[in-house]
């Protein structure tokens, strides 16, 4: 009734008296009239707000509700988390491209394999087991390829390559990245799968060199390496996916900032408690008061 005041008195400016009248006429106060014209909007205030970060949040990562909802938490919004999903279904948010599968891993060699390791490890600390990873990245005029070790305890992306061609220079590059950066512990267990990058006899003495034990996957299981394969597929969709890369420099640069800026020291991490690896590795080295 207010909204139907309100149009008549803009069509007639009849001014002060013409509201008393009008809102006499259809049972409505004359105070409801002039809250109605100073009301906010209805999605005004927090939800508005909610509304607003959760697009901003979404243009630089692909969460799902949950990790979305502890990021809000962490920004001082509270809200239950089927409340996320609603708000993110109804900005459609929660849809993802799917793209096709290359394969990279040529297990076809004559090469020694090792016995799976990794299997039997129970993780309580970084640098016990780096796992490792190579994925094909799709260019207007090429494919290029990354390679990536991580640190299976704290997800954390430690060394990485990018280039054009699919060798074994491509996997010893991130791997000399991560003995650059880390202090090796005894014991520590690199897991691969079985392809020729990483059985070739320069990358399996450059572990030797380090004394470094080797884990390899077993043949067509690629659970034995599902850290890794779950970090390519967050890479793909969360920034891969969203980029538009026109040449090898450009995709180095962006992919470079999501390794190391935005997964490593942002990116919300569910097995971590939704802490990014870098902090959840400050808060593992903490020391624990009795």
């Amino acid at each position: 009734m207010a909204q139907l005041i309100n149009q008549v008195v803009s069509a007639t400016p009849t001014g002060a008296r013409a509201i008393s009248e009008l809102s006499a006429a259809v049972g409505v106060a004359r105070a409801t009239y002039y809250r109605q014209r100073t009301a906010p909007p209805r999605e005004a205030g927090p939800e508005l707000k909610l509304r607003r970060t959760i697009a901003e949040i979404a243009l630089h990562t692909s969460y799902g509700y949950r990790p979305m909802t502890a990021e809000l938490r962490r920004r001082g919004l509270l809200a239950n988390h089927k409340h996320v999903l609603r708000l993110m279904r109804e900005e459609g948010l929660l849809c993802r491209p799917r793209r096709g599968f290359i394969v990279t891993t040529n297990s076809s060699h004559s090469l020694r394999v090792f016995p799976n390791l990794a299997r039997a490890l129970v993780l309580t600390a970084t640098d016990q087991l780096w796992v490792a990873d190579i994925t094909y990245i799709r260019l207007p005029r090429e494919f290029v390829y990354l390679a990536v070790v991580l640190d299976a305890f704290s997800r954390r992306v430690i060394g990485w390559a990018l280039k054009r061609h699919l060798t074994t220079e491509l996997t010893r590059q991130a791997l000399q990245l991560a003995l650059k950066h880390r202090q090796l512990k005894p014991g520590l267990v690199h897991h691969s799968d079985r392809g020729v990058q990483y059985a070739a006899a320069d990358y399996v003495s450059l572990l030797f060199k380090h004394q470094i034990r080797i884990s390899m996957s077993r043949t067509g299981n690629p659970y034995d390496n599902a850290k890794a394969e779950r970090f390519m597929r967050t890479l793909k969709y969360e920034e891969v996916y969203l980029s538009d890369y026109q040449n090898l420099v450009e995709a180095r640069a962006s992919i470079r900032r999501f390794l190391e800026d935005v997964y490593n020291r942002q990116r919300l991490h569910s097995a971590l408690g939704y802490r990014p690896p870098v902090e959840f590795e400050r808060l593992c080295r903490q020391p624990i008061l009795a």
